[in-house]
């Protein structure tokens, strides 16, 4: 990696030194005229880089002090050149948001200035293409007929109103139901499934504290977890912190039996075991028993964090189970929200609550529409709706 200025009478004679010398990747970053002090070295002076890493290294070092004339030359060749690469990585980086845009907005497709950022905005969140392009166009067409355009070029539009139409057009699009239970009988259970390290213990706790404890309501833990070595001892010591009961069923009739007798109960929590998508056959029975039981809420916890593929593989591997609902978690480790809208969309499943952290309970809250909507946006929708 080198960047080093080469003196010639000409720029083709500075270009053939610098390739003689460094290659036929050796590229040209500036050209120009010598000065009075450097003239004797010949006509121009052309700067050369062989790695951009490389400029982008010289730009962040402090130039040295001279100690003499030469040294002094030597260090305003220095500056110069570090004021030339800062240059370069200005225009590279205008360079690269440019081709974003372009890529995520394809020529055919004329839009706005603003329909454009949005649909970038949007892709950088992780949306689906097809649902970023969907929403956006979507978004304009609320907004009315387009204004008449100049040369071809799409009008730019009023920003905030077209911010209000974005966060409304996403909300529209997404379900929410942060209940637990199928119908007002009681008592409500609730069965969380999901994944390894998605957080089903720590949510399934957070969601007895907040809608059980903090209402005064009788709650039940059950761990039907014995595939994981001491998953049934952490949800054992949270139920005597809380002060709860707690039972452990090793077998699908236990936790059926276990479940009838203690109908006195108003809210059942039933902590399954974390299955990878090539486990959740082996647990056909458990499947089963929680799908065809009307009276049972199954609700599937995924983590945020997750790739949108990955996310519906996994989402999909539970099908078995029949999850009316999903939760998602671990909120705080994730900045693109895209792949919770995606998944919503394509399963049709509403969304129940979101698990924002490790504090218990604080970090639960009930899943809504404009609470998605502002975490895709990055709080852009909020303050348009809040500027309404």
């Amino acid at each position: 990696m080198r960047i080093k200025s080469y003196f010639a009478n000409s720029v083709e004679d500075g270009m053939a030194m610098a390739r003689a010398e460094l290659g036929p990747d050796a590229m040209l970053v500036n050209s120009r005229r010598t000065s009075p002090e450097t003239r004797h070295l010949g006509d121009y002076e052309v700067v050369i880089v062989t790695d951009l890493a490389a400029a982008a290294e010289v730009a962040s070092q402090p130039a040295a002090l001279p100690a003499s004339g030469e040294q002094a030359r030597r260090g305003a060749t220095g500056d110069r050149l570090s004021a030339d690469v800062a240059q370069l990585k200005k225009e590279l980086e205008g360079m690269r948001r440019a081709m974003t845009h372009t890529a995520f907005a394809p020529s055919e497709w004329r839009v706005s200035p603003d329909a454009s950022h949005a649909y970038a905005s949007l892709a950088a969140s992780e949306l689906a293409p097809d649902l970023a392009r969907e929403i956006v166009s979507a978004a304009e067409a609320r907004l009315g007929p387009p204004l008449a355009a100049k040369a071809g070029v799409p009008e730019r539009i009023d920003s905030a109103r077209f911010e209000r139409a974005l966060a409304e057009e996403l909300e529209s699009r997404i379900r929410v139901e942060p209940l637990l239970g199928r119908s007002e009988a009681r008592p409500r259970i609730v069965a969380l499934v999901g994944p390894p390290g998605g957080g089903k213990t720590t949510t399934l706790v957070k969601l007895a504290v907040n809608y059980g404890l903090a209402s005064r309501r009788p709650v039940l833990l059950l761990s039907a977890d014995t595939h994981r070595v001491a998953a049934a001892e952490q949800l054992r010591s949270f139920a005597t912190i809380l002060g709860v009961g707690f039972q452990v069923a090793e077998t699908v009739a236990a936790l059926a039996q276990a479940i009838e007798e203690n109908h006195g109960k108003e809210l059942i929590f039933i902590d399954t075991p974390g299955l990878a998508a090539g486990d959740v056959a082996d647990f056909g029975g458990l499947a089963q028993f929680l799908s065809t039981r009307s009276d049972i809420d199954t609700q599937m916890v995924v983590s945020s964090s997750m790739k949108s593929a990955d996310l519906s593989r996994v989402v999909d591997s539970f099908e078995a189970f029949r999850p009316q609902r999903l939760i998602f978690t671990k909120l705080d480790e994730t900045g693109s929200f895209g792949a919770i809208f995606n998944e919503s969309v394509r399963t049709g499943k509403p969304l129940s609550f979101f698990a924002t952290g490790q504090r218990i309970p604080e970090d639960l809250e009930a899943a809504s529409r404009s609470r998605l909507a502002e975490l895709i946006l990055g709080g852009q929708g909020s303050r348009a709706q809040s500027a309404a």
